[in-house]
């Protein structure tokens, strides 16, 4: 492992058997505790005064420990603000006998530094050294505006969630209602439970209600619960030594292998006790998977929610599904790893029937999910272990053979997309295959982004059947990446048309998503952001103005 930066913090943990859970991995709320306490040192190293947890972002769980293995945590400052500060914090675990490593998560939370009497707080910059530092630094900007609109765009999204049907709500066979979920635990905070500053540890909390959220998700699913990830949530207020914080949890929703669980906390001092009159001082959403005894994953039931407030947590679930899928694409900095070809004559048959056939594989699966309808347009989303992948269908009052006519000359897609600046072709290679080389505008700040894509074209081979138009990048030498632009990739994308009638047809979009691309489509899978509905009404409005002359000629 590489030495510690200058203003990283590090803790290293052998994992005990106090450390685990039953089935000898380290307890998720045990790791909570540990993440929590390396950040807030990191926070203080950079601001020279105490500071307190303000909130969390997600935290993803990508790999288990088990005892006998060792856990890092390093944790540094990414920008600092007037008094608040964002924490960076990574997890790795190393096998000793094999001196394997594994990354278990990247985190981030902000911490506010706490000033002593009347005393005014201005942090001191950030020192940036390296470029990752720099991207972080750009990064941590967008994530708290994120934080910022949270609750904004939460309460659209729920009012979004009453203005259409959800396709989940339906009656079907075997579904079931979360009263046997519900589970009450109370703690009485002692001295070891406080921080430095007298508090209740904030990762001590978050420790609590991990281990209720746990029983809620078992009773559900009669199984062994894996902790995924945990919500964003902000700490509301404190609670001290000698207070009563009672915890209530319950599952909310179902997501095929995935369950949300809510947990909310509510502290009493002693007078506040003998009244039961407490303080709400923090919510979360935990999100579990689970494994029977065969280790094989757990497929959750759906939930039929019943009384009003089932309702509002079953819908609130969904809100927060589609915020946490946005917001998974803008809390880190993924390096990709180019996957796209090489072009040439030789391979020219096979990459072009390569990316009509991935295109047709990528609308067949199953799994896909609504995550908004409005009107004329409706979107989906896929998730796939790491891969996102989004399809919106939209319905258009023209004929396919015109539609797919405008769509699969991309040279026009600047006209109805904001998200191409410019489209060239660079190698007309036959009737059914171009080569584009596409320009994008700048965003969160970086440098425009750029694309060398073979766009394949298929006709239906009989009246009535789709209309093909697949994309995906690959490499030709004679477009080397330029040092104005940042080269990016299509993994698979494009659009499959269907005739309705002879007058009007569905135009169905599919992209899975690549690092590269994902800033642009990371505000509207979040809900802070209506972009992908703003262009798709464009492009319907693009095809729908066009007139027929010159069109016809062209078949």
């Amino acid at each position: 492992m590489e030495p510690p930066e200058p203003a990283e913090v590090r803790m290293s943990q052998a994992i005990q058997p106090a450390h685990a859970n039953p089935r000898g991995e380290l307890s998720a709320g045990q790791l909570l505790k540990w993440i929590d306490a390396t950040a807030c040192l990191a926070a203080e190293k950079h601001a020279g005064i105490s500071c307190v947890t303000a909130s969390v972002d997600d935290i993803q769980f990508e790999e288990t420990a088990r005892v006998g293995q060792v856990i890092t945590i390093k944790a540094k400052v990414t920008r600092a603000f007037s008094t608040s500060m964002e924490i960076s914090i990574k997890v790795i675990v190393q096998d000793m006998l094999t001196g394997i490593e594994k990354l278990v998560s990247v985190a981030f939370s902000t911490f506010v530094a706490k000033p002593v009497g009347k005393e005014k707080i201005h942090l001191k910059p950030v020192t940036l050294l390296t470029e990752q530092d720099h991207v972080e630094h750009n990064l941590a900007s967008e994530r708290r505006k994120v934080r910022l609109h949270h609750e904004d765009t939460f309460k659209n999204l729920m009012k979004e969630n009453n203005e259409f049907d959800d396709p989940i709500c339906d009656e079907e066979e075997g579904m079931v209602s979360t009263g046997g979920t519900a589970v009450q635990s109370i703690e009485l905070v002692l001295p070891p439970h406080a921080n430095h500053h007298g508090n209740t540890f904030g990762g001590q909390i978050m420790a609590w209600m991990e281990s209720l959220a746990t029983i809620s998700a078992s009773r559900l699913c009669r199984a062994h619960p894996l902790l995924k990830s945990v919500d964003m949530f902000k700490f509301r207020g404190p609670s001290a030594v000698g207070d009563r914080l009672v915890f209530n949890a319950i599952v909310n929703n179902t997501f095929q292998t995935c369950v949300e669980v809510g947990v909310r906390v509510e502290a009493f001092d002693c007078q506040e006790w003998s009244k039961g009159q407490g303080r709400h001082i923090n919510s979360a959403f935990l999100i579990y998977n689970a494994v029977n005894d065969k280790e094989e994953m757990v497929t959750f039931p759906r939930i039929k929610p019943i009384s009003k407030d089932d309702f509002r947590r079953y819908r609130g679930a969904i809100a927060r599904k589609r915020i946490r899928l946005g917001r998974k694409y803008v809390t880190s900095h993924k390096e990709e790893v180019p996957i796209c070809v090489q072009w040439d004559i030789s391979n020219q048959v096979s990459l072009s029937n390569a990316n009509v056939e991935a295109l047709k594989n990528l609308a067949a699966k199953s799994g896909w999910e609504v995550t908004s309808a409005v009107e004329k347009i409706k979107i989906y989303t896929l998730e796939e272990h790491d891969l996102l992948s989004v399809w919106v269908e939209k319905h258009v009052e023209r004929p396919a053979h015109l539609t797919y006519h405008l769509l699969s000359d991309f040279t026009k897609r600047p006209l109805w997309d904001p998200h191409f600046v410019s489209c060239e072709v660079i190698n007309w290679v036959s009737e059914g295959d171009q080569i584009y080389y596409i320009t994008c505008p700048i965003v969160n700040g970086d440098k425009p982004k750029d694309l060398v894509v073979l766009v394949s074209r298929r006709r239906p081979l009989k009246d009535g059947s789709t209309y093909t138009v697949a994309v995906k990048s690959v490499l030709l030498p004679s477009v080397p990446p330029c040092p104005h632009y940042i080269r990016s990739e299509i993994i698979c994308a494009g659009f499959l048309i269907r005739a309705i009638d002879s007058s009007s047809c569905t135009v169905s979009y599919f992209n899975q998503i690549s690092a590269s691309i994902s800033p642009y489509f990371a505000g509207n899978l979040g809900g802070w952001s209506k972009s992908i509905e703003e262009t798709a009404a464009s492009c319907i409005k693009f095809i729908e103005n066009a007139t027929d002359g010159g069109l016809i000629n062209t078949f």
